[in-house]
């Protein structure tokens, strides 16, 4: 675990740094709205069409040496940034990015479920998630503020530290075969091992109860990934812009943390809705904070909104886990991770392009209402659990 940790802390950190930095660096070149917003849906994108082989690289090529791949893809580019600001060059460097983020999101959250009891999942589902957000909230709202004051190459060089994961990553793919299970087997099988999990009847068994979730997810996330891209070109200065993504961020980490607890204890299933109407509503609130430039209400409406993004990222992926069996957490894991990372690019690339022609404000109440449609998901009647 504590390998498993370290290597998703280098990646984060690398990933985070980028999030609002590369679409800025972007902008130097000569980008508009839309095309910085191109920036991060290009790696969501790759993200997504990356994450669906994952399980079955896992399963052929091992955990350390798909994790340390998808590490070096991932914090590799970062050093070539200083190179061209040209958006072509960008988006290139993006679509490897992309890949390598596919990797280790679809790797960390899988080992998760294989590692614990079902009956604590919502705990260490937290416990990891707050391993993610730590890092981003201390370096992502810094980002912009280190590439005014101390330049963008310096943050690409620090963007670069996914690579220093890559000893984490084989250490942990030496010891995760070996490593005991929840119930009582090994690792060494990856998730999603049996053979015929790819096979079309599988899949068309396995989706339906983890596409509600799925699109939950993808709601909340639509709105996060927008302000996480745009933060630094939706406010006032550098300064606010940090202040908005540590109130986003901070509240987010706590919440997807502390709410694991309440999850084991009285199921995921009744916060779900409560959460989708605060998505929605916060959202709503921070395009008029935007529009009427007033920083307190745009910084209450931020941490608002990170309660519901990190709360959902919690419960959405037990409710996913619960909804499998164990040789099924690797695709649940996928699926999830294409909620998330779907909606994350879908922030950046729909909100860019609308704000280039309507403005912030209006781009982010088509955010808001793209996440108060998912409500009717968030009250449908909870699926069977299939408990491994």
């Amino acid at each position: 675990m504590p390998a498993l940790l370290l290597a998703t802390l280098a990646g984060f950190t690398g990933y985070g740094l980028l999030l609002p930095v590369a679409p800025l660096w972007a902008v130097q070149g000569g980008a508009g709205e839309g095309g910085s917003g191109l920036v991060n849906g290009v790696v969501l994108l790759c993200t997504v069409l990356t994450q669906p082989f994952v399980p079955g690289l896992l399963r052929r090529r091992g955990w350390g040496v798909v994790l340390a791949v998808g590490l070096t893809l991932l914090g590799l580019p970062a050093l070539a940034h200083p190179l061209s600001s040209d958006l072509g060059v960008l988006l290139a460097l993006s679509a490897v990015r992309g890949v390598g983020f596919g990797v280790i999101t679809v790797t960390g959250s899988a080992a998760v479920a294989e590692l614990v009891d079902a009956s604590r999942r919502g705990s260490a589902v937290g416990a990891y998630g707050l391993a993610i957000a730590v890092p981003q909230v201390l370096v992502l709202p810094f980002g912009p503020v280190a590439a005014e004051h101390l330049g963008f190459g310096a943050v690409f060089v620090a963007a670069a530290c996914p690579l220093l994961g890559v000893p984490a990553a084989l250490a942990l793919g030496r010891s995760i075969a070996s490593a005991p299970t929840a119930d009582g087997g090994s690792t060494g099988d990856a998730p999603g091992s049996s053979p015929d999990d790819r096979s079309p009847a599988r899949i068309r068994a396995t989706l339906p109860p983890l596409l509600p979730p799925m699109l939950i997810l993808l709601g909340v996330t639509l709105a996060g990934g927008a302000v996480l891209t745009f933060a630094p070109q939706m406010t006032e200065g550098p300064v606010l812009a940090m202040a908005a993504l540590a109130a986003l961020g901070g509240t987010a980490a706590v919440t997807r943390w502390r709410i694991g607890g309440l999850a084991d204890r009285h199921g995921a299933r009744p916060f779900v809705w409560p959460l989708v109407v605060l998505g929605a509503a916060s959202t709503a609130l921070l395009a008029h904070a935007v529009r009427a430039e007033q920083s307190w209400l745009l910084l209450l409406a931020a941490a608002a909104l990170g309660v519901a993004y990190g709360g959902l990222q919690n419960l959405t992926l037990v409710l996913s886990f619960d909804s499998v069996t164990r040789e099924r957490y690797g695709m649940a894991s996928a699926v999830w991770n294409i909620g998330f990372d779907l909606g994350t690019g879908l922030g950046s690339v729909l909100v860019g392009a609308i704000a280039a022609l309507l403005g912030f404000p209006a781009a982010l109440l088509v955010a808001a209402a793209v996440t108060a449609l998912t409500l009717p998901l968030s009250l449908l009647g909870r699926h069977p659990a299939r408990r491994a």
